[in-house]
């Protein structure tokens, strides 16, 4: 006879909202490129852009062109335009 037992709680990742809501990517040097979010966790987001960015680059990503808040970000990977980035404290 098999007892089973109590299965412990994993703790999971929370649930990535998808859509494709228009943003806008901040750089350094002032220069701003209009971009997609594809998808958005806690810890980063999956973005498309025709802006020439590599891997390691860093920026910041507004939801809100006018908006003085943007979230500091660095991109983690990329394929062709995709870019999938982790958002920086």
């Amino acid at each position: 006879m098999i007892i089973d037992k109590p299965r412990p709680k994993v703790q999971r990742e929370p649930r990535r909202q998808t859509h494709k809501q228009p943003a806008w990517i901040s750089f350094d040097d002032g220069t701003r490129h209009e971009c997609f979010v594809l998808d958005v966790a806690p810890g980063g987001a999956k973005i498309m852009t025709d802006a020439a960015i590599a891997v390691s680059d860093k920026f910041a990503l507004a939801l809100v062109p006018a908006h003085p808040t943007r979230q500091p970000c660095e991109v983690v990977w990329s394929r062709g335009n995709i870019f999938g980035v982790k958002f920086l404290p």
